[in-house]
């Protein structure tokens, strides 16, 4: 577990070149400030999915080295606050978290809750904000790809996807990444699988489906992410993806 100082409420990666891509990364660490100290858990659920999604940090800093395009990445860690979720949700502080208890959310009250906004959720998102803003500065409009990863068994039983793209109301973007990776020929890709994209105040339902923006996630089974090698191939298969689409947002 990395700790971080407060107010690294966000990490950024500048574009290198004016391209309507910007490429978010909403669980990228597993860090809490000194002072929630473990938040009463082991060192070891700190490794798991429950506060952070494995490899898609390295991921998403491959992609935005690959296509040159900005990337927003959260500091924190998902056990603290989730910045993929809508203010009014209930598992936006998890007190239970895939069958671990989390004392040190066990007592949070109404002020500890906005405290965790004011201080992370909110920073995070206005770091989205004014990225989009930058982007449609440059007469550009915005792309929005969200990279996450998920679990290569849920509950016992196991999930056949290497890789998913969730999407809500449009799926303008997501048919064209669907159809990009089936091309490749080796893999299994689900379409909301193994979650579905419609989740009402999540980053991609506030930068995008509300704005009007194109947009999609991708999901990237933790397995063939978690190891270097792995990432470096899926840069390549995620960029071979994104590309033409890029090329095609007017």
């Amino acid at each position: 577990m990395t700790k971080i100082s407060p107010g690294d409420a966000y990490e950024i990666v500048a574009g290198v070149r004016p391209t309507p891509l910007i490429l978010l990364c909403d669980h990228a660490s597993n860090a809490v400030p000194a002072e929630y100290g473990d938040l009463g858990l082991a060192p070891a659920q700190f490794a798991r999915h429950i506060a952070y999604d494995i490899g898609a940090r390295d991921l998403t800093l491959g992609l935005a080295g690959r296509l040159g395009a900005p990337a927003v990445l959260s500091g924190f860690s998902r056990l603290l606050i989730d910045p993929n979720r809508g203010l009014d949700d209930p598992t936006l502080v998890m007190r239970i978290s895939d069958g671990a208890a989390v004392p040190g959310n066990r007592e949070v009250d109404e002020a500890e809750r906005q405290r965790r906004i004011n201080r992370f959720h909110a920073p995070y998102h206005q770091a989205i904000a004014e990225t989009v803003m930058a982007v449609q500065g440059q007469g550009l409009v915005p792309l929005i790809v969200s990279i996450h990863s998920f679990t290569p068994v849920w509950r016992g039983r196991p999930r056949p996807w290497h890789v998913g793209i969730l999407w809500d109301r449009d799926d303008k973007i997501a048919t064209a990444m669907i159809r990009g990776f089936a091309a490749q020929g080796d893999l299994v890709v689900g379409d909301n699988e193994p979650y579905h994209g419609a989740l009402e105040g999540d980053t991609l339902n506030t930068h995008g489906t509300v704005p009007g923006l194109p947009h999609a996630l991708i999901e990237v089974r933790q397995d063939l992410i978690a190891a270097k090698t792995g990432v470096d191939d899926w840069v390549e298969r995620v960029a071979r993806v994104i590309e033409p689409i890029m090329n095609d947002i007017r």
